[in-house]
């Protein structure tokens, strides 16, 4: 269900030191809809005089929040969970306005919501040790805040993302400067959000929240000598030069969870119609725009051609393209014109370097939106562009293979290490591959987008550092002290 939203009401300022305010040199960027390209609303784009402002109200706010009792912090988390239910269909229609996500298909704000609750009343879990192993003395650790704490957020799933670094950030006594994307379908969300933060009455300053872009306002907070945590999800290449800020300036601890090609491995005594419902599933989500979508799938040879054929009528009757905000479409355009020019041209690159057994044969069209065909490469070269670099759309390869040896060291050849599943009903083999894949997650006969809330969630190599999740991410955004008692 959708509601009436006029470009008038839309909030579009910087949120900081508990109100909106307008960007001081009043420079503002564009947002279209991906689906009719038209206008919907100016955003307020941050300088680098109003980065330092948010991060300073979050500096002067933060020894008064951190004194609060958790119960008292926790109160305003839940407040807000509470509201972003009541706004879920209002968000929804954010989404389908500003990114293209269709309503059918749209969760987030509940997860949002589910993720402010979570740690609403999970301050109390976080414990120093005790130790009388040293004679004459009693030692202890203590877990305190850092302090003022950087959120930078992408496009794909911003009030997810929002919850899942705000949330812990807060609730443990930290202030928070979020930044979201350039690319404007984020920005809507986020701004709303904040909307409902000063509604609550949270105290100002301890949540600031600018839009703008990375070499300017993204620079400026992962150099600031006053951000002692970073946390960031993006692109592999933003990350690097994150921690290279990072190095150059204060040190701060920086998290990063970033890009994704992740493998799926399906052997002939898998389960193949569910192999491929789950497989075609996740790169179909979100058009293709997600950081752990399957995007390589190795079939073994014995069943390669039954398993494409499946995967093939699948993908091609499941995708009902469209406008998001009809009920029956599922799949609907790329976010930007910048995504839909990405991912067109590695649709044409794959034309060269493999086969093509499904999509479009001239090149897409942005006329009538951004929208991407669902599109499937076969037999591609191992070290092809469309087998090593992100694409972020539908598109997927699906390549053969003989023995484990063979597939292990295909789907391990990559930059990146995400997420990766393989399909197996032999025990045995499955655990050699959980053992043996380069990966963060490791799906048995599941793939993305499953994963455990109680579960540590990060990438190898280059798809990031450290880990998030329900159970580990209040522990990014505390540090340890370790106290030394003598007594008589």
């Amino acid at each position: 269900m959708t509601v009436s939203i006029s470009p008038e009401s839309i909030e579009t300022r910087l949120f900081m030191n508990g109100e909106f305010v307008e960007s001081s040199n009043n420079k503002t960027f564009e947002l279209l809809s991906p689906k009719t390209l038209k206008l919907v609303a100016k955003v307020h784009e941050a300088s680098a005089e109003d980065t330092n402002r948010a991060v300073e109200s979050a500096k002067a706010a933060q020894p008064a929040w951190a004194a609060l009792r958790t119960e008292e912090r926790g109160f305003y988390l839940k407040k807000l969970a509470d509201l972003i239910r009541q706004h879920d269909n209002e968000f929804a229609t954010l989404e389908a306005l500003s990114m293209g996500i269709p309503v059918s298909e749209y969760w987030q704000a509940a997860q949002c919501a589910k993720t402010f609750d979570h740690y609403s009343e999970a301050g109390y879990s976080n414990q120093g040790t005790t130790s009388l192993n040293t004679p004459g003395f009693i030692n202890m650790t203590l877990r305190q805040p850092y302090g003022v704490v950087a959120a930078i957020i992408p496009w794909n799933y911003p009030i997810v993302f929002f919850a899942s670094k705000v949330a812990p950030a807060l609730t443990v006594g930290n202030t928070v400067v979020l930044k979201s994307s350039e690319k404007a379908p984020l920005t809507l969300q986020s701004i709303r959000l904040a909307g409902l933060i000063k509604q609550i009455g949270f105290p100002p300053g301890v949540i600031n929240v600018i839009t703008g872009f990375g070499n300017i306002s993204g620079a400026i907070l992962s150099h600031h000598m006053d951000v002692r945590v970073l946390s960031f999800t993006g692109s592999t290449r933003t990350g690097r030069l994150i921690q290279e800020a990072a190095s150059k300036s204060n040190l701060k601890v920086v998290f990063l969870e970033l890009g994704g090609k992740s493998p799926a491995i399906v052997f002939d005594d898998a389960d193949l119609e569910a192999a491929v419902s789950d497989t075609q599933s996740s790169i179909q989500s979100n058009s293709g725009q997600t950081c752990m979508a399957i995007s390589r799938v190795y079939v073994q040879d014995t069943v390669a051609r039954k398993f494409t054929a499946l995967f093939k009528a699948k993908f091609s009757s499941s995708a009902v393209l469209g406008d998001p905000m009809h009920p029956d479409t599922n799949h609907g355009p790329q976010a930007d014109q910048v995504q839909h020019e990405n991912i067109s041209r590695y649709i044409e690159i794959g034309k060269q370097e493999s086969t093509m057994i499904l999509g479009s044969d001239s090149p897409p069209s942005n006329d009538s939106g951004y929208f991407i065909k669902p599109t499937i490469f076969a037999d591609a070269p191992e070290d092809a562009r469309i087998m090593q670099e992100e694409i972020f759309g539908p598109v997927v390869v699906i390549n053969t293979f003989t023995t484990e040896e063979e597939v292990l060291q295909k789907a391990n050849n990559s930059e990146f290490g995400l997420y990766a599943s393989v399909y197996t009903k032999d025990l045995d083999r499955a655990m050699r591959f959980v053992r043996g894949l380069e990966a963060g997650t490791v799906g048995v006969n599941c793939t993305s987008p499953t994963t455990a809330k109680d579960m540590p969630f990060g990438g190898y190599k280059g798809s990031g550092i450290g880990r998030e999740g329900w159970v580990c991410s209040m522990d990014n955004f505390l540090e340890t002290k370790t106290v030394l008692i003598k007594t008589g």
